[in-house]
């Protein structure tokens, strides 16, 4: 679907309606308030059904209102597939939605089946500062480095030594990455990459079945252990399958 999504948004007229997710028809609408304590409603047509309640004036990210948008989704995946929606996205009116229900099944049918039975897990991995005296041990350029820092020891070879032994920190870290990646992506239906730094040299969505949930756990807890003077891991979810959605149509030829 074309909809957009930001995170504050002023509704221009009282029939727009904020989206939380698709699913198919014959979910049961979700109990818990959605954002600004609008009770949520469900919008059925040609067996597909779209989560909505009236959005607010104006709305923002503020945390009661995220964790109402959560809430809601997590009450439509207890029962089944569901596409989900970022925060703040809006249709202008329902006539709008029900037609991109109309017009979108065979696409949005193919999402929702290639979600099912399934839950994404979110895999962070950032640097541990310090992790220097194996590195220096391991590396021949590093040692003669520290040794010449050490017998002239100066501002400015004190600032060499230290880029250079931040530059081998980050590149180990990144190697431990791979190496989580190459143990948890066999684990996983599909995978995809989030947004790197310097520090954070981890950051990867893993749609996995639920039925594998505890397995992957144990799986990211051993490379932790493993890893963990190198690289710090963490991991987030279950959560509604938002990386491994494309709610929009697919675009000819493909």
């Amino acid at each position: 679907m074309t909809l957009p999504a930001t995170t504050t948004v002023t509704a221009t007229t009282p029939s727009t309606l904020y989206v939380y997710g698709i699913a198919p028809a014959g979910v049961r609408a979700p109990r818990a308030p959605g954002v600004d304590g609008a009770p949520v409603q469900l919008l059925t047509e040609s067996g597909l059904c779209a989560a909505v309640s009236a959005a607010p004036a104006r709305l923002r990210a503020r945390r009661r209102d995220l964790m109402a948008h959560q809430a809601v989704l997590e009450e439509l995946a207890a029962q089944g597939a569901v596409l989900p929606m970022r925060f703040a996205v809006l249709t202008p009116e329902e006539d709008v939605l029900v037609s991109q229900l109309r017009s979108e099944k065979q696409h949005l049918m193919r999402q929702l089946e290639g979600v099912r039975g399934c839950v994404e897990m979110n895999v962070k991995g950032v640097v541990v500062p310090g992790y220097f005296a194996d590195l220096v041990r391991r590396d021949e350029k590093l040692r003669a480095l520290a040794r010449r820092t050490r017998r002239r020891p100066d501002y400015e070879a004190n600032v060499r030594l230290g880029e250079a032994l931040a530059r081998g920190v980050r590149r180990e870290a990144r190697r431990a990455a791979q190496e989580v990646l190459a143990h948890l992506t066999p684990l996983a239906v599909r995978t995809a990459q989030g947004p790197l730094d310097d520090e954070q040299v981890l950051s990867t969505s893993f749609l996995v079945r639920a039925t594998d949930e505890r397995r992957f756990r144990q799986a990211v807890a051993a490379r932790a252990s493993a890893l963990g003077d190198r690289l710090e891991l963490s991991v987030t979810g279950p959560l509604p399958c938002y990386s491994f959605v494309d709610p929009r149509p697919a675009s000819a030829g493909r």
